[in-house]
């Protein structure tokens, strides 16, 4: 034992020295950092403002798009105001934000928001008749939108730093000089082609490129001619969807008021919504009200099996890295001369599993930084994942299944990397492995959602899959039966997986050649020479 534990230093040593470990472990938190952060900053930075032209021929409906396009940049622009209120606001306001949230329920709705997200104290008293405006009101008036702001900036202290608006996400341009909008639709068509795919740019300040033409044909929801879209970006359908929307809005407006059908009457009862709360019949009386907490808790052990899934593919990878190399480099026979190849594979598997904790112990300690860095009321969805992430009620299963899966999958590739010589021997044989192994990804979103369904039962009973599956089900109080059943049959799999790959280990690692076949493999696990 004491000759098997200075082989698992020397493995951990070997291992937890080099740049690339500690660069590895360095670099997560500036993932879950940029994974969290980039998208919005891409999104508020890297997209340029759409420039659009619109050629009406009804006459009608361009003013309504237009009216749509601008109340959706205010809206976003109103999105950033209330990070900006946020980060500026003094901490001792003393007026709570749910009563502001009371009043500007229309509004926060229009923004798919919950009218009582965050509890931070805004120090406002009046709203001048706001709280009255419908939400197309207020972001369709470009004053009132304004004294909105004004309003809500009434928090802020004097030495403030002043609020820089977002760039607008669509700004409409006129035709640009000498193209007749008179003409065709097909002539007009052909003239702003240029402009259409970035030969040529608009005459505006800085000479931007056309991203969309729109043609409103005079006859549009009277006939089957419809709005004509042109771009060369297909994936960007925010412009185009919100030009049919707001012409079908008027559209319907106009044919309630034919039939005699007050518009007024009909946008009331639409306006209607029916709100509700979730009870969990799992939770203790009394509490049965789902919070966000217990959302996060059902979809959390995703984010523990992704993290398990990396480790023990890394950390066995590993194994089978070393193995290899210190095989063709003749070291191996040098190791052999000094310990039993029993006490040499239990040192590299305890070795490689110290390895594989402290990367886990750095990932998890990470992960616990960032999100006491981002949580508060502003993200409360840190401040719940926080509150998940930092229980035994996920945190001591994970530890347990990551110490039983990497011991099983240890066992595999620590067979594979004693009878191969070279990480091309061993290509040949990891891709059923990888296989094996890629369910779990495969399946990770679709078991929180049945957590005890036959898919996640039938799983939760195959060795190769229980680590992940019943890390996946932890949060939904799996039977009883599984749960101590699943952990026997994996423990009895990794004593008989480790017991197998110690008989292969003794012959493959001294072995030269080309790799054995299945059958040879038999025959060592059951008479070892």
């Amino acid at each position: 034992m004491k000759r098997a534990w200075r082989v698992a230093v020397r493995e951990y040593l070997e291992n937890a020295k080099t740049k690339g470990f500690w660069i590895g472990i360095a670099l997560f938190p500036v993932m879950i950092v940029v994974f969290s952060q980039v998208p919005q900053f891409l999104e508020d930075k890297a997209v340029p403002t759409r420039h659009y032209t619109i050629v009406d021929r009804s006459g009608e409906f361009g003013g309504f798009v237009t009216r749509t396009i601008e109340s959706r940049n205010r809206k976003r622009e109103f999105e950033a105001f209330l990070k900006y209120l946020q980060d500026k606001k003094p901490q001792e306001a003393a007026v709570d934000v749910r009563q502001v949230l009371d009043q500007l329920d229309s509004l926060f709705e229009a923004l798919g928001q919950s009218p009582s997200a965050g509890a931070n104290p805004l120090d406002l008293t009046s709203l001048a008749g706001l709280d009255e405006m419908t939400p197309s009101e207020v972001f369709d008036s470009a004053e009132s939108f304004e004294e909105m702001k004004r309003l809500l900036s009434g928090v802020l202290p004097p030495d403030a730093p002043p609020f820089i608006p977002p760039r607008p996400r669509f700004r409409q341009v006129p035709l640009p000089e000498g193209i007749d909008s008179t003409s065709s639709d097909e002539q007009l068509e052909i003239d702003m082609k240029p402009y259409l795919t970035g030969n040529r740019v608009l005459e505006a300040e800085g000479h931007p490129e056309l991203f969309a033409l729109l043609i409103i044909p005079a006859d549009v929801g009277t006939s089957r001619r419809g709005l004509r879209y042109w771009s060369k970006t297909l994936t960007d359908t925010d412009l185009e969807s919100a030009a049919k929307l707001s012409i079908a809005a008027e559209i319907r407006r106009r044919e309630f008021e034919r039939r005699g059908v007050d518009f007024d009457v009909v946008a009331e009862v639409q306006s209607i919504q029916v709100r509700g709360e979730s009870f969990n019949p799992m939770k203790a009386a009394g509490e049965e009200k789902v919070r966000l907490e217990d959302t996060i808790r059902q979809w959390a052990p995703i984010g523990f099996v992704y993290l398990l899934w990396v480790a023990i593919f890394s950390t066995a990878q590993m194994l089978l890295h070393n193995m290899i190399e210190e095989k063709s480099n003749k070291i191996v026979e040098v190791l052999l001369s000094s310990v039993t190849p029993t006490e040499l594979m239990g040192g590299k598997l305890l070795g490689i599993a110290l390895v594989g904790l402290t990367m886990l112990g750095a990932w998890l300690l990470s992960l616990y930084g960032v999100l006491q860095w981002k949580a508060g009321p502003e993200a409360e969805w840190a401040l719940g994942l926080l509150e998940v992430a930092i229980t035994a009620e996920l945190l001591v299963p994970f530890i347990a299944y990551f110490v039983l899966g990497y011991l099983l999958y240890a066992g595999i590739f620590a067979s594979i990397g004693s009878i191969c010589n070279t990480l091309k021997e061993a290509q040949n044989f990891m891709g059923p492995v990888m296989m094996i192994m890629m369910v779990p990804l495969i399946t990770m979103m679709f078991i929180p959602r049945d957590p005890n369904g036959t898919l996640a039962t039938v799983l939760s009973w195959i060795p190769f899959y229980t680590p992940f599956v019943m890390m996946n089900r932890a949060a939904a109080n799996p039977p009883l039966f599984d749960m101590v059943g699943t952990l026997v049959l994996l423990l009895v799999s990794t004593v008989f997986m480790l017991w197998a790959s110690g008989r292969i280990f003794r012959v493959g690692m001294l072995r030269t050649g080309q790799p054995p076949r299945i059958i040879e493999l038999w025959r060592w696990i059951r008479n070892p020479a």
